[in-house]
């Protein structure tokens, strides 16, 4: 009897004849997680699991594979020969000793010539017989004794099924270049496309000396607790300051964030195209501040031309508060350092811009060629891992 981690895997199974590209991927997205323990890791495109490691170290494992997308659910098991014998003994020695139980029986290995149900009938009497404290239920039981009889000889037994990301394999969906700020909502949009499979690229605007080495140092710690869920990211700090001077200068005060944005869109887009991206990301909400009305976001896309995805657009603030506390991101969001966006709000910023005056406005900024480029080649370029 060996201890192992059975792992399960959600969508993959759809995927038909291009599965062995997504299982590939996952594989080493399991592999990445597993960095720093001592233990071996196997699995078909039926069946993973993880062996061979310390007992102490259980947990662990099973922590950090838990933010590992493409796993559906994770179950600490045991490992025996698919023996009538060993199974009936291992299933009574591992179950407690009192309380109402079924015994579930998956019998993948068709050589076995009894069927499921007289496997499972089998075991639930040999256990009645060792403990009276023992009862079978099968609606209403206190534990299930899950057997799961395999192709490779060998049986997994175990308990308890935790639910994981689900979702598929980061990696397998593309490179985005995600909008980072400081805020709640896109380190969530982070999360949602790395569900879709997509390797996570960011850039965040920093305004020294408006915003301070805590308010990047926020970002960065934003990113490092995206690092399990998103592998490796990397992070593009870009000098925003001079812009925004620009902005202010030769700008009406209410087009400042919409002219922002559209900068902040152009710069985005060539750093994607740098580093192979095929969208852009951003955390918005429809309707949830003023840069986010339905207009406002035309007039900011019309300067791109690779799609943006938003993956939060539908979402209230509850629901996204919601998804940042379950990944872990929500309080470090609402530590108070103050972002680009912030720092530079005008009072009362249009709500329904409209893209031929943003035009008209952006041209007496006759530099601006200069400035991005500037921005671009100042960049801090971060590799989060």
């Amino acid at each position: 009897m060996e201890k192992i981690i059975l792992l399960r895997v959600g969508e993959l199974f759809l995927k038909g004849n291009n599965r062995h590209y997504f299982v590939a991927c996952l594989k080493n997205n399991i592999l990445a997680a597993l960095n720093g323990f001592s233990c071996r890791f196997n699995g078909t495109q039926n069946r993973m699991f993880v062996e061979g490691y310390d007992e102490e170290d259980e947990s662990a494992i099973i922590k950090r594979l838990l933010c590992v997308f493409g796993i559906s659910s994770i179950s600490p098991a045991v490992k025996v020969a698919s023996d009538e014998t060993a199974l009936r003994e291992t299933c009574d020695e591992i179950s407690p000793k009192e309380g109402k139980f079924r015994v579930t029986v998956n019998r993948a290995d068709k050589r076995i010539k009894k069927t499921s149900m007289e496997i499972a009938r089998e075991i639930g009497g040999y256990m009645l017989s060792k403990e009276k404290g023992r009862k079978v239920d099968l609606f209403n039981f206190d534990f299930e004794v899950n057997v799961d009889i395999r192709e490779n000889g060998y049986s997994y037994i175990f308990y308890e099924k935790i639910p994981a990301q689900g979702g598929l394999p980061v990696g397998c969906g593309g490179n985005a270049m995600l909008l980072l700020s400081g805020g709640i909502d896109s380190p969530v949009a982070a999360y949602r496309m790395a569900k879709r499979g997509v390797k996570v690229f960011a850039v965040h605007f920093h305004s020294f000396p408006y915003t301070s080495e805590l308010a990047k140092e926020k970002v960065i710690n934003l990113a490092k607790i995206l690092v399990p869920y998103c592998g490796e990211i990397e992070l593009s700090v870009v000098p925003f300051t001079d812009i925004q001077y620009a902005i202010k200068e030769k700008c009406p005060i209410e087009y400042m964030i919409t002219i922002m944005r559209r900068f902040m869109m152009r710069i985005a887009q060539r750093l994607a195209e740098k580093n192979g991206c095929g969208c852009i990301v951003t955390g918005e909400s429809l309707g949830q501040v003023a840069s986010q009305t339905m207009e406002s976001i035309n007039v900011t896309n019309s300067v791109v031309t690779l799609p943006v995805f938003r993956p939060l657009i539908g979402m209230d603030k509850t629901e996204i508060i919601e998804t940042a506390q379950k990944i872990g991101t929500f309080d470090t969001s609402i530590l108070p350092y103050e972002d680009c966006c912030t720092v530079f709000l005008p009072k009362n910023p249009v709500i329904k811009p409209k893209i031929e005056y943003a035009v008209t406005y952006e041209e007496r900024i006759e530099n601006r060629e200069e400035l991005i480029e500037d921005a671009i080649c100042r960049a801090e370029v971060l590799v989060i891992r």
